[in-house]
């Protein structure tokens, strides 16, 4: 096309003494013509990089997830089912499980990168029975006397844990926590059912042992548990279902009968929580 309009230029001034007027204006129009064909193939050639499209298609690029995480606080329900065991050598108390449940009310602050830490009140409630034997002073030595212990125990929870949610699938998240908790007794009486003769009764008393129902907290027992918790659970939606371990880090034994005298209580628990916003 550009030969085209050169050779037409070029006949254009050949010939321009020896044609007439309308012979001018035609030839004029074809020339104009072929400049504009030539002008429209090198704009198709040569695409306007200022215009174009920045968003190529890549198929190695990944896309990035928005992380639906921000930072606000979320309130939950907790209620289910804690179990409590008493624990200690064997000179020591003898050990003892207790069931029961739990129920309160937790707050989370949620961070970023999945992470949040949550605080709360929980109520734990728990019954257990336990027996203590003695050798009878009064019949032959095979024969053994007891007391039954059942306690009744009621703790103050607060846990201080850290979570952190993993998302598996669509509103199905898996998470896991741990952190420390500080439970404080309110009571932790102790309904006792002898089965015992009168000189072991006063040999028992003398010893320092309680023979008739008590609060164990006034007398044998701390108030103060410090646990460490570790566990973890799955969460669709509003709803999550959890379990955890507790480590009891002190010992609880408040009035020693005998030397090096220690308890401790861990647990383990199922709960299921409800999320109101």
């Amino acid at each position: 096309m550009q030969k085209i309009v050169y050779i037409a230029i070029f006949y254009y001034f050949c010939g321009l003494k020896r044609c007439n007027m309308r012979k001018f204006v035609s030839f004029l129009i074809i020339i104009v013509c072929a400049c504009a064909c030539v002008y429209a193939q090198e704009a198709i050639k040569t695409p306007d990089l200022q215009t174009a499209d920045g968003e190529i298609f890549d198929p190695t690029r990944k896309e990035v997830k928005a992380d639906d995480y921000t930072f606000g606080m979320e309130y939950r329900l907790e209620i289910g089912y804690v179990q409590n065991w008493q624990w200690s050598r064997k000179e020591n108390f003898m050990d003892m499980y207790l069931h029961g449940g739990r129920i309160g009310a937790t707050f989370d602050f949620m961070l970023p990168k999945h992470f949040s830490l949550q605080t709360g009140l929980l109520i734990d409630i728990a019954y257990g029975t336990r027996q203590d034997k003695w050798r009878s002073l009064d019949a032959p030595s095979v024969q053994e006397e007891y007391i039954e212990h059942r306690i009744l125990q009621s703790y103050l929870t607060v846990p201080v844990l850290a979570y952190y949610n993993i998302p598996l699938w669509k509103m199905l998240h898996m998470f896991f926590f741990t952190g420390p908790q500080l439970s404080i007794g309110l009571t932790e009486h102790d309904f006792l059912k002898p089965h015992i003769s009168s000189k072991v009764e006063t040999w028992l008393q003398d010893k320092g042992y309680k023979t008739e129902e008590y609060d164990r907290l006034n007398y044998e027992v701390s108030r103060a548990n410090i646990q460490w918790t570790i566990g973890g659970g799955f969460e669709w939606d509003k709803y999550r279902l959890q379990a955890g371990y507790e480590f009891g880090l002190n010992n609880m034994v408040r009035k020693k009968v005998i030397a090096n005298q220690h308890m401790w209580q861990w647990g383990w628990y199922v709960t299921f929580c409800y999320r109101f916003n």
